[in-house]
Formats: C-alpha cells, sequence, structure tokens
C-alpha cells in the first residue's frame, strides 16, 4: 500500500499505526479518536448551556440580581456554545493535513507549511487555560467543590437538575488535558519527521 493511504508502518515502531491519509507521518490511533471525539464530549456541555439563552434557569436557583437581558443572553450563550465546538474542531487540526499544511484559501499563509510550534504553543497554552479553568479542586465539605476560575456555587432546586449539570458539565474537565496530550503527539510526530528527513 502507498505510504500515503490506508496503513502506514515505522521503522522505529513496529505496531502499524492508521493514517487519514493526508498527514505527513503516521497518526496514533489514539490521537484520531481523541481528537475525533472531543467535540462530541463538548456537545452535552453546549446543549446544556442552550436554555439560558431564553432564560430557562435548568433548576438553578436565580441569583440576586436577575437575569441579563435577552439581547445580552442569547448572543452570549450562543456564541460561547458555537466557540466551543468551533475549538474542539480545530482540534482536529492535531491530527489531520491541515494542521501541517495551512489550507490553500486561508489568505497570506495558504498553502505554507505549519511550523510545529506555531500549532504546538497554543494549543498547549489554551490546554492548560482549559485544565485551570475545568479542574475542581476540593474547597471543604462532602460536595464542595470550586474550579479553578469558575467557581461551583449555585444551588438547584432538586438533586435531578443538579445530577444533569453534572452530567452535562463533567466532560468539561477532560478538555485541557485532551487537548494537551494532542499537542505532544503531535509536536513528536511533526519533529520526528524534521528530523528523520
Amino acid at each position: 500500500m502507498s505510504a500515503s493511504r490506508g496503513w502506514r508502518h515505522d521503522a522505529e515502531d513496529p505496531s502499524p499505526s492508521p493514517s487519514v491519509g493526508d498527514t505527513e507521518r503516521p497518526v496514533p490511533r489514539w490521537a484520531i479518536r481523541l481528537a475525533y471525539a472531543l467535540p462530541l464530549l463538548l456537545l452535552p456541555a453546549c446543549l446544556w448551556r442552550l436554555p439560558f439563552a431564553l432564560h430557562f434557569t435548568m433548576g438553578q436557583e436565580v441569583q440576586e440580581g436577575g437575569l441579563p437581558a435577552y439581547w445580552v443572553s442569547v448572543p452570549y450563550v450562543l456564541g460561547l456554545s458555537v466557540l466551543t465546538e468551533v475549538v474542539a474542531i480545530l482540534t482536529i487540526g492535531l491530527v489531520r493535513g491541515w494542521g501541517e499544511v495551512a489550507p490553500a484559501w486561508i489568505p497570506v499563509i495558504g498553502g505554507r507549511r505549519v511550523r510545529p510550534l506555531a500549532a504546538v504553543v497554543p494549543a498547549v497554552l489554551g490546554g492548560l487555560i482549559l485544565t485551570f479553568l475545568f479542574t475542581g479542586v476540593p474547597l471543604g465539605g462532602d460536595r464542595e467543590l470550586a474550579l479553578y476560575g469558575v467557581i461551583d456555587t449555585v444551588e438547584y432546586t432538586n438533586g435531578v437538575w443538579d445530577a444533569l449539570a453534572m452530567v452535562c458539565g463533567t466532560p468539561l474537565a477532560a478538555w485541557g488535558p485532551i487537548t494537551i496530550a494532542l499537542a505532544i503527539a503531535y509536536y513528536r510526530r511533526r519533529v520526528r519527521g524534521v528530523a528523520a528527513g
């Protein structure tokens, strides 16, 4: 089989790795799976957030000060959900050829090779920020948790709403570590490819 399609074999790694067909070097199977799973992993949090745009509080007790006007809440919530998914989809570039050579339709840089650090540095920094924001640390008590950048002090009207929020929001904690792992795999693959060339 050709080196650009199907299974590829690396002399340094005796186990074959699948390739998506457009990367310079083989992409580990785990990285492909994680990159494509990430947008789906974050989708429940994005969908759970949407009713807040129309002031449906998903069982949260309304905080003092009320809710913002619709002209603020609708674009904010929709924009946040869309931005979350766009960033997750961009992470797929760490396992695809368009993360190695910029697509031709992009002005100025289209068709040029992407330097490994130009992709790795933003991915690692973003992953660290996401880990910092969405990783819980105990504050005391049985279930009292706080997120570094986001304090979780919201009360729910009953346990069902609380459980739903936890099920939908918990995958956000994996976003940062997955992004960092994909960035490291990308860097190793690209730098090893340059060294071998």
